[in-house]
């Protein structure tokens, strides 16, 4: 009995293969694109609740901070140029996204890593030592632009690289090294933070250029995918590299697949264009709201001030920090957990229930909040037992987060568009998600001042409503072949309006297919 919104859950079309350690070293490597993500998200936060650090650079919101006839907690961090400071690698990772969606398709998906983690080791430089607020800004755009290379390419090549029935976990090998990432970062700010001298900060910005050397030379020693072989015309290099990643000498189902659906997308002149076609309308749905969505949940909220926000709630610097450690621990532990299942329970139940616990969470931070801050952002003292329930209910929050929306915000956009329009969307979801990250970090300082705990309310309704929409209008994606993933929107009760047999011919081309219009 196929859920609804979903289509029964089964292998239908089995391509032989095996999870080979050549295959595992290799995504696990390529996976690693995600540190140097997750170590700004950690990293911005933690430097932006350091006295030498807002000294230096913001002193204006350092003597807010310090002002002893300021008791409003809700408004001590509101500075557009702090925010500047935040949100300027976003936008630079949306025009970088875009631009490395020509470089994947044309050239590869390890030049655009290598482009990511080049750029993302030049603004590591800039910042670690930076003497004024302009070379910060600079050097976020430069680890923005590598950011948005390295988040276009490396989703991707998992899902291209991984056998089908462990994309999911592979895939999720990249929002692990996110969540790692975060996790260093937060274990390094509050050692930094301790140095004698105030200079810390430097060395908490300058060790981004660790995770931009592990990026750039893991782009160098990684093999290609078959996918982008093929779509570059090497046809025999392409089975011969199929061969050895699916440890196995029968692949001709699975390379026939992937030539003609190569063959599909070199009649495609105009990706961009092309994806406004009735056609790819779930798959555009898709690559826009998911991203979307993924940003409202509010995690980014919470990770990127994480610091900020328990040292806003009564929590000093040091405990602060110590408590963001905390949370970036339920982090990677949670995104273990999605690893464990996102092939066994599937990527709806993963959504639905993550959801579930993200917005009971939300409505208990909130009412918590309320309760001991009120609209006046004055708290008096706050008891011990009050900071560790807060605590408590935002790492109940992250896991939630960790995962569902977090790693299969990167994976389904990832695993279901076709070969024709693969880098173009795919760079959809990356820009999507960089423009709403950017909207949330240029806002969310305001917007804790003027809604105060009511902003927890306010991402409580979007997890809602994209709680609604998963049920609806995803459908299951795992176990199903990159290449024949048209078929789960040809059985879906909304988008089989849009796509229909005609469209994807291809799907039943290759002998031992097993069509599913019985579904």
């Amino acid at each position: 009995m196929p859920a609804v919104g979903g289509i029964p859950v089964g292998p239908g079309r089995e391509y032989p293969g095996n999870l080979t350690p050549y295959v595992t070293v290799t995504c696990i490597v390529a996976a690693m694109g995600g540190l140097i993500f997750g170590y700004d998200i950690g990293i911005s936060g933690g430097v932006t609740s350091m006295d030498p650090f807002l000294k230096k650079f913001f002193p204006a919101v350092y003597r807010k901070k310090h002002a002893a006839q300021s008791n409003n907690q809700y408004c001590q961090y509101d500075s557009e140029t702090l925010t500047m400071f935040t949100s300027s690698l976003y936008l630079a990772a949306l025009i970088s996204s875009i631009g490395a969606s020509t470089v994947t398709r044309k050239f590869g998906r390890k030049l655009s890593m290598l482009f990511g983690g080049v750029l993302f080791f030049a603004g590591a430089i800039l910042n670690g030592f930076a003497q004024a607020v302009w070379m910060l800004i600079v050097g976020r755009i430069l680890l923005g632009l590598g950011i948005g290379f390295a988040n276009q390419s490396v989703p991707l090549y998992l899902s291209e690289m991984a056998p089908y029935k462990f994309r999911g976990a592979l895939n999720i090998g990249f929002q692990l090294s996110i969540t790692v990432g975060i996790l260093i970062a937060n274990v390094l700010n509050y050692f930094f933070a301790k140095i004698k001298g105030g200079w810390g900060w430097r060395l908490s910005l300058g060790g981004a250029m660790v995770p931009a050397l592990i990026i750039t030379i893991g782009s160098l020693v990684l093999p290609d995918t078959p996918n982008s072989m093929i779509e570059r015309g090497q046809h025999d290099a392409a089975k011969t590299q199929l061969k050895r990643v699916r440890g196995v000498d029968d692949v001709e189902d699975e390379f026939s697949d992937l030539v003609a659906a190569s063959e599909a997308s070199q009649l495609v002149e105009h990706p961009w264009r092309n994806l406004l076609q009735r056609k790819y309308r779930p798959h555009l749905s898709m690559a826009i709201l998911i991203p979307f969505f993924q940003q409202f949940t509010g995690i980014n909220v919470i990770m990127f001030y994480a610091p900020v926000l328990f040292n806003t709630i009564g929590f000093g610097d040091d405990a602060s920090l110590m408590s963001a450690v905390i949370t970036g621990v339920v982090n990677v532990a949670a995104t273990l957990v999605s690893i464990y299942g996102v092939d066994k329970w599937g990527r709806r139940f993963l959504f639905l229930e993550g959801g579930t616990q993200m917005l009971v969470c939300q409505i208990v931070v909130a009412v918590a909040i309320a309760a001991k801050f009120g609209v006046s952002g004055d708290p008096g003292h706050l008891p011990k037992w009050y900071a560790i329930v807060v605590v408590l209910f935002i790492c109940i929050y992250v896991a939630g987060f960790a995962w569902s929306w977090g790693p299969l915000g990167w994976l389904v956009p990832s695993e279901i568009f076709p070969l024709e329009i693969r880098s173009a969307a795919q760079s959809i979801n990356v820009s999507v998600n960089m423009i709403f990250t950017f909207i949330v970090a240029q806002a969310f300082l305001q917007m804790l001042c003027h809604m105060k705990f009511g902003l927890f309310l306010f991402f409580a309704f979007f997890v809602v409503v994209m709680s609604i929409f998963i049920f609806f209008f995803l459908p299951e994606t795992k176990n199903i072949p990159i290449e024949e993933m048209n078929k789960v929107w040809k059985t879906h009760w909304y988008w089989s309006r849009f796509v229909n047999d005609d469209d994807y011919p291809n799907v039943e081309m290759s002998k031992g297919s097993q069509a599913t219009k019985n579904v």
